[in-house]
């Protein structure tokens, strides 16, 4: 009895016990399913998926050709923000869609609806709201939250520590930092912060944002802008660095309850 043939059989009686295991759930060829994982009902897995130990996929999910689920992160001693507590397993809820070759890494909590295109990276101990729209090649490092309705659009760069809040925009290419030393020595763990976007801010594309700055309700950062503080809630700023220079407009406006007039930081 030849190698190969053995091999054949016995892949043949893994998909079946997977199959078993799983009846609801339509698997492409060569997909890995580790130890202890939930997948629910109506879920289409593509070719070449790995789904990793413990990993929950909830009802009417789709995850693309060649994607990981529950990855764990890579720890270099020279790693500034990879820590080594125990993470937990990977999640994504009701209905999410996950692209071709995008990763999401254990202890990563993707909400109901979410979609995450292709090339996509999320990282350890995130948090992404219902029905936001992680774009293509969008990296999300560690510690970041992203709220409900969210739209991150392709190649942006969420840096760790960062937090989006509901209904937030950032258009492609915004890159969000949290050091603003670039130092070598320890001190400058002492100053690491990412960035916040309070709800309904927008970013318009290829700005950067520095550590620790706040985006206040309905701001709108212009395109190309670089912002080094604060910006005040419902005002536009633009240039480098940028500056306030007008509200927004009152029809761009999303619905609030808040006290704080056109111009306060909430």
């Amino acid at each position: 009895m030849s190698f190969e043939f053995v091999a054949s059989e016995n892949a043949l009686l893994l998909e079946q016990e997977r199959n078993r295991r799983y009846p609801n759930v339509h698997f492409g060829r060569n997909v890995v399913v580790g130890q202890n994982v939930s997948i629910g009902e109506g879920t289409v897995i593509g070719n070449h998926v790995v789904l990793h130990d413990h990993a929950t996929i909830g009802k009417d999910v789709r995850i693309d050709d060649g994607a990981i689920i529950g990855k764990k992160p890579l720890k270099s001693k020279a790693s500034a923000m990879t820590g080594t507590k125990e993470l937990g397993p990977a999640f994504l809820g009701n209905g999410c869609l996950v692209g071709s070759n995008a990763v999401i890494y254990s202890g990563a909590i993707v909400e109901d609806g979410v979609l995450i295109a292709d090339f996509a990276s999320v990282r350890e101990d995130t948090a992404i709201g219902e029905l936001s729209i992680i774009g293509r090649g969008v990296a999300i490092e560690n510690q970041v939250r992203v709220g409900r309705c969210c739209k991150i659009e392709t190649g942006a760069y969420i840096t760790a520590k960062s937090a989006i809040g509901d209904q937030c925009f950032v258009a492609p290419e915004v890159t969000f930092t949290n050091d603003n030393f670039v130092g070598r020595t320890q001190e400058r763990f002492k100053h690491f912060g990412g960035v916040t976007m309070q709800k309904g801010s927008r970013v318009a594309a290829n700005a950067t944002i520095l550590p620790g700055v706040l985006i206040g309700e309905d701001a709108l950062v212009a395109a190309g802008s670089v912002v080094t503080r604060d910006v005040p809630a419902r005002m536009v700023v633009m240039g480098a660095p940028a500056r306030v220079v007008r509200p927004v407009d009152i029809d761009q406006l999303l619905p609030y309850e808040s006290e704080t007039k056109p111009g306060e930081t909430p």
